[in-house]
């Protein structure tokens, strides 16, 4: 796959300059000599056991082949992955290692956007489906994990790199708008979704809230006479990235005053068969105890003892969209429906037990599930509308469910389907129509 070079920020196109630079003045390799610069022919300890998400590399189903292999091939990304590891045996230096990181992360990012919004030939997988550029993050987070530089590297070090690479290949470190500054003409908006999640039930597991943020990345829309610029951002479904500030170091540069400040922020996540939900009240607390995350970690809340992230800024117990849910959920998402959702899971005040509240919570009240739930999506909207409160309050801002992307259900074993690409492909569409008319 070919990318057009304007799909690069200069910051990527700079940093590619500087690591052909660097790795064109490296020694070349020997796998002789311990002493000299160059490397082994391997600079990998397979030894090295990866995270519980990196562990599902391997999975197939019922002792298959990997599927996760069949997803990068038949994506591209593969080849991605291998030319990855191949640089990283050619690194010279820990300053080399970080560029190399940052630029092959954005290269994957952008290449993930470009392909979202390109038809693709079969065999390849449809141009809508996510799965590739989670694999190829997990295998290229798995690789730096298991490098063996031909210089010392710390574990905090390592750690860092790592966390470049996640920044960079989810859209964090590129969402900048090229339209100028607030009020120029260009409205500007900020869409996220998540990764697949629950691949220790089904490891074919794609995400539409994610497929969704890819195929809008870079998007120039005309809407009633306005024209919108769209930036994309995916995040992770892992409690220690929100615990680390990864949502507010994606959202809080589009709140602050200035060039990149938005005009609209939409987070996004995989929620409920059949409906688009327009989450109305986001609570604070975690209290999903059914499911982990995608390490396998869970949250530490229940229903009955919610608890809040550590690193969680201070706010109130709840926090209401400001999105012109109306018009959106007026949007026609046919073979869909769309809802205004307001029902929480609250423990009233001065009580112990949590009460389901259709029309929201009550003064005083617990959070115990958002009408989002009380897992990671609930805390996305929650951070997203607390930044808002803390750096624009007159921001239009919150969160979309959008439908469960589901197989056919006669096929337990292909990674893709008809039913599966076509539904993906509705909930695309109706994510767009519903951004839309929210626009308008």
């Amino acid at each position: 796959m070919r990318l057009r070079p304007s799909s690069f920020s200069r910051a990527t196109v700079a940093g590619a300059l500087v690591l052909s630079t660097a790795l064109t003045a490296a020694p070349p390799a020997t796998a002789t000599s311990s002493t000299t610069a160059g490397p082994a022919k391997t600079c990998s300890d397979q030894t090295v056991a990866g995270t519980v998400e990196e562990q599902r590399l391997d999975n197939g189903i019922g002792g298959g082949p990997s599927v996760p292999a069949e997803i990068l091939a038949r994506s591209g990304f593969d080849n991605q992955v291998a030319l990855f590891g191949h640089l990283l045996c050619a690194v010279p230096s820990r300053a080399a290692a970080s560029i190399l990181v940052r630029v092959k992360g954005e290269v994957l990012w952008k290449t993930a956007t470009y392909r979202a919004q390109h038809p693709q030939t079969p065999p390849a997988l449809p141009s809508t489906d996510d799965r590739g550029l989670y694999w190829a993050r997990i295998s290229m987070a798995h690789a730096l994990r298991q490098w063996q530089p031909r210089f010392s590297l710390s574990t905090a070090e390592r750690a860092a790199l790592i966390r470049t690479l996640e920044y960079s290949s989810r859209g964090i470190t590129s969402s900048r708008f090229s339209s100028g500054v607030h009020g120029s003409g260009v409205e500007k908006v900020l869409v996220t979704g998540f990764d697949p999640f629950t691949l220790d039930a089904d490891i074919r597991i794609g995400n539409p809230s994610g497929a969704n943020a890819l195929s809008l990345d870079g998007q120039r829309w005309r809407v009633n006479g306005k024209t919108y610029e769209i930036q994309t951002v995916v995040f992770p479904v892992r409690y220690t990235d929100f615990d680390e500030n990864m949502v507010e170091d994606a959202l809080a540069p589009h709140y602050r005053p200035g060039a990149q400040h938005a005009d609209l922020v939409m987070t996004a996540s995989q929620g409920r068969v059949g409906i688009f939900d327009l989450e109305v009240f986001n609570g604070r607390r975690r209290s999903v105890s059914s499911i982990g995350d995608n390490n396998n970690l869970w949250g530490g809340g229940t229903v009955n003892a919610p608890v809040v992230s550590p690193s969680m800024p201070a706010g109130p117990e709840w926090l209401t969209t400001s999105l012109p849910t109306a018009a959106m959920a007026a949007t026609d998402v046919t073979p869909f429906r769309t809802r205004v959702n307001t029902s929480v899971l609250e423990i009233p005040a001065g009580e112990t037990l949590p009460v389901r509240r259709p029309l929201g919570p009550t003064p005083g009240s617990v959070a115990s599930e958002g009408a989002g739930g009380g897992y990671l999506s609930n805390e996305v909207a929650y951070r997203n509308t607390l930044q808002r409160d803390l750096l624009d309050p007159t921001m239009p801002a919150g969160h979309l469910h959008v439908p469960v992307l589901q197989f056919d259900r006669a096929n337990t074993t292909a990674i893709t389907d008809p039913t599966y690409e076509a539904n993906r492909d509705a909930i695309v569409a109706g994510a767009h129509a519903i951004l839309r008319n929210g626009l308008g």
